[in-house]
């Protein structure tokens, strides 16, 4: 990117996108950070960029963003397994890239890196790795999050198709790492294992990747990516049960060794999402998850490593990067 050029990055204050306005940062370039006006600005801190208000929902507010903007990233997302509406999950996943990317068109953004994720791909009946080639339709998601995830895929390959948005897809596995500050399903689990709390796992497996090699994988897009083409930013593959164990050892715990089936743990995810009605705090087990620990979530980022130059560390660095900074956070680990 040549120096100086306006970039504008949505979600910048979550995970992925602080970590992928990080990644651009102190490379020449103007950089804007589009955030919700109650979205904390703990991980803007230190940064040199231009900050914006608004909801990436709302025309006005994201036509205001875009303005002398050159290239986009778009990572705002609503990351919830669970949600006392689940259609809060899709207008923010859904109908925000709907609006932003319309809005994008309507000022002629050069390039845009679309943040999607590997929920908008069929996960296989065996534990094997898979790639890019195996997309879901809509309507053969598993609850909001991964439904609006695919709808908004397709609906960013059919503008690609019919209208020329110059959009690269992304597709993060299970980034993991610090600024997590919500945090995430996947923090959760982190923090909740780094406590001692989860005594028991089910049998699944997830591909865990740092966050950081995850924005790196952005940026690899934005310069390098093909398109309309679809790129996998994942790391390396692992079961719950090795995911646990390499927790237990980083925080000097035991790990857990009791394989738990899944359907009798369903009435407590019932129960558990009763609560969270009245509450309104999301909570750890719900019926969706449950379903999707059904499957080994494995997959490869050969195309990425092929055509992007992506690399990816090993996750249990991800794993003592995301407990230190838990710590130094004050969350209980």
């Amino acid at each position: 990117m040549p120096s100086g050029d306006r970039v504008l990055i949505t979600g910048a204050s979550g995970f992925v996108g602080s970590a992928v306005l990080r990644t651009l940062d102190g490379r020449g370039l103007t950089l804007r950070a589009m955030v919700r006006s109650s979205s904390p600005r703990d991980n803007l801190a230190g940064v040199d960029c231009e900050v914006v208000e608004g909801d990436m929902r709302h025309t006005a507010d994201v036509y205001h963003a875009l303005e002398g903007v050159r290239w986009l990233y778009h990572v705002a997302a609503d990351y919830r397994l669970w949600a006392r509406d689940p259609l809060d999950i899709v207008r923010a996943n859904l109908e925000g890239t709907r609006t932003v990317m319309e809005a994008a068109l309507s000022r002629g953004v050069e390039r845009i890196v679309y943040t999607s994720s590997v929920a908008t791909l069929r996960a296989p009946d065996q534990p094997i790795p898979i790639d890019e080639t195996a997309p879901l339709a809509e309507g053969e998601g598993i609850g909001a999050y991964k439904e609006s995830k695919v709808a908004a895929e397709r609906l960013v390959e059919r503008l690609v198709a019919e209208r020329n948005l110059p959009a690269v897809i992304v597709m993060p596995s299970t980034p993991i790492g610090p600024r997590d500050i919500k945090p995430t399903p996947t923090g959760r689990i982190v923090v909740e294992a780094a406590m001692g709390r989860i005594p028991a796992f089910v049998d699944t497996g997830l591909n865990l990747v740092h966050v950081d090699d995850v924005a790196a994988g952005h940026i690899l897009a934005m310069a390098n990516g093909r398109i309309g083409e679809r790129y996998i930013l994942g790391g390396q593959d692992a079961s719950l049960r090795e995911m646990l164990a390499v927790i237990a050892e980083l925080t000097g715990r035991k790990a857990p060794t009791v394989n738990l089936p899944r359907t009798p743990l369903y009435p407590l995810a019932w129960a558990a999402e009763a609560v969270a009605q009245i509450t309104g705090k999301e909570p750890m087990l719900t019926r969706d998850s449950l379903k999707m620990a059904s499957h080994h979530m494995f997959f490869t980022s050969a195309k990425a490593e092929r055509e992007l130059g992506y690399t990816a560390r090993p996750y249990r660095q991800a794993l003592a990067d995301a407990l230190a900074w838990f710590r130094a956070e004050g969350y209980r680990t």
